[in-house]
């Protein structure tokens, strides 16, 4: 059976959240106000969409701005060999962001790898600096920007066993459903709280060790009861 990776992009696949920063970066919301949203964000008091349009209000940036901001940052290096390593094989390699698109399709087409399937919420630019948000990923649980699960529900509806490679709290969703979760940071620390099986990873050096395990059959198996 082919396997699907889902992949997030800020904190793994970028191992810095670059995201988080340019919004840091040109955001005017105050930090004092900034950690309060984390902090209910992180109690599950408001969703990932909520938290974001909040974090975003009143940002102003070009795209000319944005763009080589965010291009000071880089790619795991161990992530463009996973992903060809891994399309070689017959597998598909998919980036599921609760980022933004601008970055996230940029630092993809600089390492080559332009063709791989993206998905992320997107950021309209205008011509004085003003940013629109936009949610074209909003099924599933409703309060995610970019809900990951139905990424994952969707590979599996075509006969892939599903893996998600994540590090942060917008891959909880994902990883309920996954047949195999990848983590590292908070995402391990929540699957290990809840029961979720997970393999922790430090980069995608071992997502592509763990890629070869499954691949020769000497991966684990599949977690039961799940995809619902």
């Amino acid at each position: 059976m082919p396997v699907a990776y889902l992949c997030d992009f800020d904190g793994t696949v970028a191992p810095e959240d670059i995201g988080a920063a340019w919004v840091v970066r040109h955001s005017p919301v105050a930090e004092t106000v900034r950690r309060a949203l984390l902090e209910r964000w992180k109690h599950g008091e408001i969703g990932n969409r909520e938290l974001t349009v909040a974090e975003c209000a009143g940002l102003r940036c070009t795209r000319a701005e944005a763009i080589a901001f965010t291009r000071t940052f880089t790619l795991d290096p161990s992530f463009a060999p996973f992903a060809r390593e891994a399309q070689d094989r017959g597998d598909a390699v998919m980036v599921v962001s609760d980022g933004f698109d601008f970055y996230v399709a940029d630092h993809l087409a600089r390492a080559g790898l332009g063709d791989l399937p993206w998905a992320a919420n997107h950021v309209r630019f205008d011509e004085d600096g003003a940013i629109t948000l936009e949610f074209p990923h909003t099924g599933g649980c409703g309060r995610c920007g970019n809900c990951k699960a139905p990424h994952v529900q969707r590979y599996r509806a075509m006969g892939y066993t599903t893996v998600l490679v994540g590090d942060g709290f917008s891959d909880r969703c994902a990883a309920r459903v996954a047949d195999h979760v990848l983590a590292r940071g908070g995402l391990l620390e929540w699957t290990r709280a809840q029961g979720i099986a997970a393999r922790e990873i430090l980069d995608f050096t071992a997502v592509a060790a763990f890629a070869r395990e499954l691949a020769d059959g000497r991966g684990a198996e599949p977690r039961a009861g799940i995809g619902t």
